[in-house]
């Protein structure tokens, strides 16, 4: 077996196990980007992350203001300058320039203060959401839970989706969204259930019992010690029944029947 036969024989391998794993795991899904933009929480962080944006962005404008000032001043005043006064202002100018780069490098790089501050404002936040998600999660029985914020999923079934719950888990209000959902689950060929059709018996159809004749009387009873059963199962003392009739009748044998000579 070649290299590349032998890796695709372990990536259907490791596909085939994990599917028949999965299939024995109830997975559901919730939408993070969604419960975001309904929180509260989350809302405030944006503003004030929207603040210190705002004041940064200030810093640059005011750093590119001052560099188009001095560009203006160096182009109207190159000729009545001289050589030393324009490369101490040239000078100037690179310095503004190479100080507005590293303010919004500071700024606005990753890892920089923005990420710094907006991980700050956030963490708070995403720790409930996920506090709120393990909660209805283990609540409702799920193995596995799927943001699919960041994690597209093609094809769902809305009845997994526990947005709404983790929404009602953080107290915010989803009263328009849970229709919506209910309605999606309702509609849904697949939450469907297929009622049995009741089977219903006409009279014509149903056999006709014949009825049982019942066992015909028996005059002989059976002697069992000192009790007769009774052919219907009952027993009867032989004190209550009086002796046994003996056939007193004479019948003569062969040997009685013979002529004497």
């Amino acid at each position: 077996m070649n290299y590349t036969a032998r890796t695709l024989f372990v990536a259907v391998l490791v596909v085939g196990l994990w599917s028949v794993e999965t299939m024995a795991q109830k997975i559901g899904y919730v939408a993070t980007d969604l419960i975001r933009s309904k929180y509260e929480a989350n809302e405030q962080a944006e503003q004030r992350l929207e603040a210190q944006v705002n004041e940064w962005k200030a810093e640059l404008a005011q750093a590119q203001r001052d560099i188009e000032d001095l560009e203006l001043d160096l182009k109207k005043n190159r000729l009545i300058w001289s050589d030393s006064e324009r490369q101490s202002r040239e000078k100037q100018l690179d310095e503004k320039r190479r100080e507005r780069d590293k303010l919004a490098r500071q700024r606005f790089e990753p890892g920089g203060e923005y990420d710094r501050v907006s991980e700050q404002l956030f963490k708070g936040v995403w720790s409930k959401i996920y506090i709120a998600v393990q909660k209805v999660a283990a609540a409702e029985g799920y193995d596995m839970v799927w943001d699919k914020s960041t994690q597209p999923l093609v094809y769902v079934n809305a009845k997994f989706d526990i947005t709404v719950k983790v929404m009602q888990e953080l107290g915010i209000d989803a009263g328009d969204l849970d229709k919506k959902q209910k309605d999606a689950i309702a509609n849904d060929p697949r939450n469907k259930k297929l009622e049995e059709p009741r089977r219903r018996r006409s009279r014509s159809a149903t056999p006709e019992t014949k009825p049982v004749p019942e066992k015909a009387k028996e005059e002989v009873k059976t002697e069992d010690g000192d009790m007769w059963i009774n052919p219907d199962g009952s027993r009867t003392p032989k004190r209550d029944v009086g002796p046994v009739p003996v056939d007193t009748t004479f019948r003569p044998t062969p040997r009685d029947a013979e002529v004497p000579r």
